[in-house]
């Protein structure tokens, strides 16, 4: 049951990112994004298309470091959910460490299972 809700839950908030993407939202479509990251970062595709959408929105800014930064995490982060190693917590964005830890908050831990 966590995963179906954690699915669903990173599915409204991916949801919620390309409706705000749309709108030109970017800001705000960029957090849903980082609480997408969490909620699906431990599984492979669901990893890589939160980086994606991350790289269209530092694409869409003109952001040098963000785009160079999604490029290496969709790469890296492709191969950590592969092999089960992720930083937890991590929200993907460029302005947090790629290999650092974060807290998770009490709603989002449920659905994850932690």
């Amino acid at each position: 049951m966590p995963g179906d809700l954690r699915r669903q839950a990173f599915d409204a908030e991916m949801a919620a990112a390309g409706r705000l993407y749309r709108d030109g939202l970017l800001i705000q479509a960029f957090r849903h994004l980082e609480t997408a990251h969490v909620l699906g970062q431990r599984q492979l595709v669901p990893h890589v298309l939160a980086h994606y959408w991350m790289l269209k929105i530092g694409l869409k800014r003109r952001s040098v470091p963000e785009v160079w930064g999604q490029l290496v995490r969709i790469v890296l982060g492709a191969l950590g959910s592969a092999v089960g190693i992720v930083p937890t917590g991590n929200t993907g964005g460029t302005d947090i460490g790629m290999f650092k830890r974060l807290p998770i908050a009490p709603a989002i831990r449920r659905l994850i299972g932690e």
